[in-house]
């Protein structure tokens, strides 16, 4: 049996785009043992995955997850996370390994000169390039995200609702996310109800949004539901808007359009909505020939020049435009 570690340790929209990677892995090589080792709070975008044979955990009792690691004798491991940590854990595994081009360079580079080295390829498809020793080719599905929730339960706090908008308001950092009041600016009058989804951190600004747009029908979910509880309220909405954030690759998973909303990161880093099998169902929208844009890879608690130009001067026209258009589709 040919036994293959799958390194991720986060974060949400990372591990999720490994998904194709790992799904090829299991259905491509024979007799196949797929094992995957992610931080701990993150184990739960794996769980309900059909391809992954084992899981592990890293977390508090690293020595214990390293020793089991040991005993069972990979025949490779695929790094697709790549830093200091991961390196250590191979040099202890001492197994043939793989991983994928980062490109830490080319993104250097364009945060800091704007200068665009980075090749057109999605970070999918770079991934692709740690498995491709094996053999292994993208089969060109997109990404697989399975639910796992107690619909009985879900059901209670979630009722059946007529047909909505999801709208992720939350991201990690809040450069990548649209201000409370220009986001009640594009929400404002949409012909549709609104469910907000987002974690506890979110909460808040879900609550002001409401208060923005009191004659509008806005159910504020965030901190109430699970990930996967979130991952069927955007799998059932007739349209998902979305910061550059996790809950849009989630979102990539299922038939949903996508309206995705880009502040200081850019879809040229290579982490836009994958769906190579029908790139006509989601939108970008950026705010182009900023000078500052992009600032960082991944994003600041705010803005460095303190404009916030990349999401103050988003168009608001152009993305209820689309909008509608994918509600009339």
């Amino acid at each position: 049996m040919t036994k293959i570690l799958v390194i991720r340790f986060s974060s949400i929209g990372d591990i999720v785009l490994t998904s194709p990677v790992i799904r090829c892995l299991k259905t491509q090589i024979p007799n196949v043992e797929i094992h995957v080792l992610t931080k701990k709070q993150y184990a739960e975008l794996y769980v309900a995955n059909p391809y992954v044979d084992f899981l592990h955990e890293w977390g508090e009792e690293n020595d214990i997850v390293l020793s089991d690691l040991k005993a069972a004798n990979f025949s490779y491991v695929i790094d697709l996370h790549k830093n200091l940590r991961t390196a250590k854990i191979k040099s202890k595994l001492r197994k043939e390994s793989f991983a994928f081009p980062k490109l830490n360079i080319q993104k250097w580079l364009y945060v800091n000169f704007k200068w665009n080295k980075m090749p057109d390829v999605h970070i999918v498809d770079r991934y692709f390039e740690a498995v491709k020793p094996l053999g292994v080719k993208n089969d060109g599905k997109g990404i697989d995200f399975r639910i796992k929730i107690d619909f009985m339960s879900f059901a209670k706090r979630f009722p059946a609702q007529d047909q909505y908008i999801a709208v992720a308001i939350g991201a990690q950092f809040a450069t990548k996310k649209m201000p409370v009041a220009k986001m009640a600016e594009l929400l404002r009058d949409l012909p549709l109800n609104i469910v907000l989804v987002g974690g506890p951190n979110d909460r808040q600004e879900g609550e002001e949004i409401r208060k923005l747009l009191p004659n509008q029908n806005i159910n504020n979910t965030c901190g109430a539901l699970s990930i996967h509880e979130s991952a069927q309220v955007v799998k059932d909405a007739q349209v998902l808007i979305t910061n550059d954030t996790g809950m849009m690759h989630i979102g990539a998973a299922f038939d949903t359009p996508i309206v995705s909303i880009w502040g200081n990161t850019v879809p040229d880093f290579g982490m836009y909505p994958y769906r190579p099998q029908a790139k006509d169902s989601f939108s970008i929208h950026q705010v182009k020939n900023l000078s500052c844009r992009p600032c960082s890879k991944i994003g600041f608690a705010k803005c460095p020049k303190k404009h916030f130009k990349c999401m103050v001067d988003q168009d608001i026209d152009a993305i209820r435009k689309k909008i509608n258009h994918f509600l009339e589709k």
